[in-house]
This record gives C-alpha cells, structure tokens and sequence, in this order.
C-alpha cells in the first residue's frame, strides 16, 4: 500500500511545485505590433490624357522624381495668351506711370506761347505804322478814283461827239467803278485798324489760351492716380492668371513627394484622369514605426529608447517612443499583449532609427520595455 501512494505524492507534489512557479514566472516585458509606414496618393489638380508612365508597381523612388506625365491639352495655348495680356497690362501701366513725353509737354507749351502772342496783339491792337500804312493805301485810292472820274468826264464829252467808240467808253467807265471799290476797301480797312481789337476776339482768344495752359498743367501733372491704380490691377489680375496657368502646367507632371516605393499602379498612356482623383499609391521608406498598445501597468516615456525585434530577422533594430495616447481604449483584437484584451491600454508609436531596408510595411514587430539583460 504505501509503495502505491509514493509515485502518487511525487506526481502532486510535481505537479505543485509547477504550479508555483508558474504563479512566479515573470511575463515578457514586451508589446506587439505592426511596422507601419505613411502611404500616399498621388494625382494630379488639372488631370487630363495621361501622356507617360515613368514607372512601374515596385519601383523604388526618390523624393522629385517624375512619375507621371499628362499631356498639356490647351494649357499652352493659354499660356501664351496670359503672356501677351500681360505685356500689354504692363506696357499700359509703364506709360501710366512715367506720365507723358516731353516732347508732348514741349508742344503744348509752345501752343500756350503761341496763344499769348495772339492775345497780346489783339488786346495792344494795330501798330501804328500798320495805321499809317492803310491811310497812305486810302490817299492812293482816292488818288486812282480822281484820275478814274477825270478820264470818264473826258472820255464821256468825246462821246458825245462821238470822238470815241462806245468800248473806249466802257473801259473808263469800269476803270471808274473799280477804283472805288478799291478806295471803299481801303477805307474800311483803315476803319478796322483804327479801331481796334473787338471785345470778343480778346474774350475768345482768353479762353482759348486758358484751355491750353489747362492742357499744359494736365500734362505735368501726369495721369490721375485712379487710372494708375487701375492699371496696376489689370497688371496684378494678368499675373495671378499667369501664375494659375503656370501651376496647372506644374501639375501636368506627378512628382514623388518623398523617397519610397510605389505601391498600386493602374495607368497606362491613353488613360484620363480626373482632377483632384489619385491615379497611384506610394509607401514613404525614409519613415516607418511600430504600432503598438500598452498595458496600463507598464510604462514608457516620450522619446526612451528601446529595442525592437522582427520575427524574420536575428538582429536587434533601435526604436524611439515618439506618441504615447493620452487618451485610454481597449485593445484591438489583432494585437497580442501580456494583458487580459480585457484591460485598456494605450496606443504607442515607436519609430525605428535603423533597420529600414530590411523591414516592411505589415510586419509584426515585438518592442521590448527593458534592455536585454533585464529580460526573462
């Protein structure tokens, strides 16, 4: 009897002392997560007939690169025409600015100089030898008029006794009349002279000279600040019309932002694309971090240090804790922790500082909270 109940005790007292220390192993001061990386869409703002396709799913990038080339439909066209508006917006404004020529100010004051000698010599009147002149012309045509009237009496007795013909009689006739209409003009003449400038060609000749010297001030003065300002927006609208052109044209080409890899890529020359529409997706390679969650009980500080391991990989990677959630949550069902799924945690990022060409996006990683030789 006492034979069959040894192995008995030995079996509990084994099966015991797992028991215990079980109870006092210390679980893995470590979390899980996923390698994840920033991953972006690519398009383009304008879109359009997609012209080249620079690169394929899987290809390794770098940040400026060209990937994607639309073609430029009437953006070339328009181009030029925002060029052309522009350069006559700004000759425009040029001219608004400087003001005017000096050639045009120069004739406008010599057209003043011109219109103040006209109205110095109406308001002064004529000269006297002017007067003196136009007298001596009427004392000549008196003096025709004497003579004229002498050879018609003659000539009008010699008719008589029919001495002359009747034509010889005409011509003394209209010698006569002739030499009075002279001699009225001449008197008429001398009337005006001696009578001076009219009222109103003085008034008239003011007026014209104050309209010119008006002229002539507008044209110092240049052009009105309103027209200027005017200008200098239709100058200002041109550009900014320009500068939309210009940055659609910077659109017609889709660059990589950052060096990565491209994930999916359905294009193909022929292909439209609409605006604003992402046409591709690419993976950032110069960033990736560990996801993770964290038991309440165990904690961390914003930028520690701590160790990393890959399942695929032996070596030891190096990660900084860069985000600690302030806020509580429960624990994501794909992620495996010491702690009952139970129990909240907090979402952690830990940044990997090597290691990048080796890992990839979707990997587990383990991020371990102690240095090596605290573990168990």
């Amino acid at each position: 009897m006492p034979k069959r109940i040894l192995p008995v005790l030995v079996g509990a007292l084994v099966v015991a002392g797992l028991l215990f220390a079980s109870q006092w192993r210390k679980e893995p001061m470590k979390v899980s997560g996923f390698i994840e990386a920033h991953e972006i869409r690519l398009g383009s703002r304008v879109g359009g007939r997609v012209a080249k396709v620079l690169v394929e799913e899987g290809d390794a990038v770098k940040a400026g690169q060209v990937l994607v080339e639309l073609e430029p439909f009437d953006l070339l066209d328009r181009e030029a025409e925002a060029l052309a508006n522009l350069a006559a917006y700004q000759s425009d404004y040029a001219k608004l600015s400087s003001g005017f020529r000096l050639e045009e100010i120069d004739q406008a004051k010599a057209r003043v100089n011109q219109l103040e000698a006209e109205q110095q010599l109406l308001e002064k009147g004529p000269r006297r030898a002017e007067i003196e002149a136009a007298r001596a012309h009427m004392e000549v045509a008196k003096a025709s008029v004497t003579l004229a009237q002498r050879i018609h009496d003659r000539n009008e007795k010699l008719r008589i006794g029919n001495t002359i013909s009747a034509e010889e009689m005409d011509q003394a006739v209209e010698a006569l009349n002739v030499a009075k209409g002279i001699l009225l003009a001449r008197t008429k003449e001398l009337q005006v002279l001696e009578e001076g400038s009219r009222q109103e060609d003085i008034d008239a000749a003011a007026a014209k000279l104050a309209e010119a010297k008006a002229a002539l001030a507008l044209l110092k003065k240049g052009y009105r600040d309103e027209e200027v300002a005017q200008a200098k927006a239709k100058v200002d609208v041109a550009k900014a019309a320009l500068a939309a052109i210009l940055a659609q044209k910077t659109e017609l080409k889709i660059v990589a932002p950052m060096d990565g890899v491209i994930e999916s890529l359905e294009l193909q020359p022929g292909d439209l694309t609409t605006a604003g529409g992402p046409v591709m997706s690419m993976m950032e390679t110069g960033e990736m971090w560990v996801r993770a969650y964290l038991p309440e009980r165990l904690h961390l500080k914003l930028g520690q240090i701590v160790p990393v391991t890959v399942d695929v990989f032996p070596d030891e990677l190096t990660g900084e804790v860069t985000f600690i959630s302030r806020q509580a949550e429960f624990t994501p069902s794909n992620v495996q922790t010491p702690e009952e799924r139970s129990k909240q945690v907090f979402r952690i990022k830990v940044t990997l500082r090597d290691g990048l060409d080796r890992v990839r996006p979707g990997m587990s990683a383990d991020v371990w909270l102690k240095p090596r030789d605290d573990r168990t």
